[in-house]
């Protein structure tokens, strides 16, 4: 198939891109480079350098072959700073997306892989279900939703098939491949950093939270069960007009724990600073991924987090300058 990977630059989008390539697939990455790196973009894939937003460079990349698909990685994703500045998430989140959306109908796709969150749900003590109470928190998860919704719409009228992939916490490393946002504000690569000297402190944002240890727990899924579940459901689209799946690891682990592990993993202290909530963060959201287990056949295989951990550790020592030379 000949794939068209929006944010192809980034974590997740450049780790799909080189999985569909070494497919056999043929891959066009078209990335702005606001958040992704150049160097991250696999050998063997067209590169586009543009924005969602530039709809004439849109068009014309869209419209230069026949597409089989589109996956849709292009997104601002820090939950904080979504509720500190909203306008920058409706415009590149939604907004883009729509765009993207409408400009793919006009170039005769009939399929769209998009990434969404485990963010568009409320807060929930149990393992949240594609059925669970739907109530972002932030407007991170609102602009996701949001999306979601536009796409039923584009699949209702215009018979645009959709996957949408809420993942949990996505996490680890691939060889080669890694986390590198600047700035690093990911709990897992910035407690790494401070074990590399990097930074002084991990900051623990609330610690009166209802949960064993007071503080946020979350589901930490690793790259690599996320890059399989892509190819899984680009491939489920052939025959399949939508699909809404929970992309997680099924188990939850808090802030506390994870540092706790990151000093075994690494031999450092990483001491941390205790500071308030921030608005928008729920106490704890962890997934049941029944449904694509049943439906698509697809199982998380790295479920612990000192594999996470040490995945995520090799790249950080390998690469301490992310994809910087």
């Amino acid at each position: 198939m000949k794939i068209f990977i929006t944010g192809g630059a980034g974590y997740i989008g450049s780790a799909t891109a080189e999985a569909l390539i070494q497919a056999g697939h043929s891959v066009t990455v078209y990335d702005s480079l606001i958040t992704g790196h150049r160097a991250a973009v696999p050998a063997g894939a067209n590169f586009i350098h543009a924005s969602l937003d530039d709809s004439h460079s849109l068009a014309e990349a869209l419209l230069s072959q026949k597409f089989d698909a589109v996956m849709h990685f292009a997104a601002f994703i820090e939950a904080g700073e979504s509720m500190k500045d909203p306008g920058k998430f409706f415009r590149n989140n939604f907004t883009n997306s729509l765009q993207l959306m409408e400009t793919a109908v006009q170039a005769g796709v009939k399929k769209l892989v998009f990434s969404s969150t485990a963010a568009v749900y409320q807060s929930s003590e149990e393992p949240l279900t594609e059925e669970s109470p739907i109530g972002p928190t932030n407007v991170y998860g609102h602009t996701k939703l949001m999306t979601e919704q536009a796409l039923e719409w584009y699949r209702s009228i215009h018979g645009l098939h959709f996957a949408a992939l809420r993942y949990f916490n996505a996490c680890g490393a691939l060889p080669g491949r890694g986390e590198a946002h600047q700035p690093e504000s990911h709990l897992i690569p910035r407690v790494l950093q401070i074990a590399l000297g990097q930074a002084e402190s991990a900051t623990i944002f609330g610690t009166d939270y209802p949960t064993p240890d007071g503080t946020c727990i979350r589901d930490y899924i690793h790259i690599a069960d996320l890059v399989s579940a892509h190819i899984l459901a680009l491939g489920a689209l052939e025959s399949k007009d939508k699909m809404i799946y929970n992309i997680g690891s099924g188990n939850g682990f808090s802030v506390r724990e994870v540092i706790d592990t990151a000093r075994q993993i690494t031999g450092h202290a990483i001491p941390t600073v205790e500071s308030p909530r921030r608005p928008g963060d729920s106490a704890r959201l962890v997934a049941s991924p029944k449904r694509i287990m049943s439906e698509l056949g697809w199982k998380p295989t790295h479920t612990n987090m000192q594999e996470i951990l040490s995945s995520a550790w090799e790249w950080h020592t390998s690469h301490p300058n992310g994809y910087e030379k």
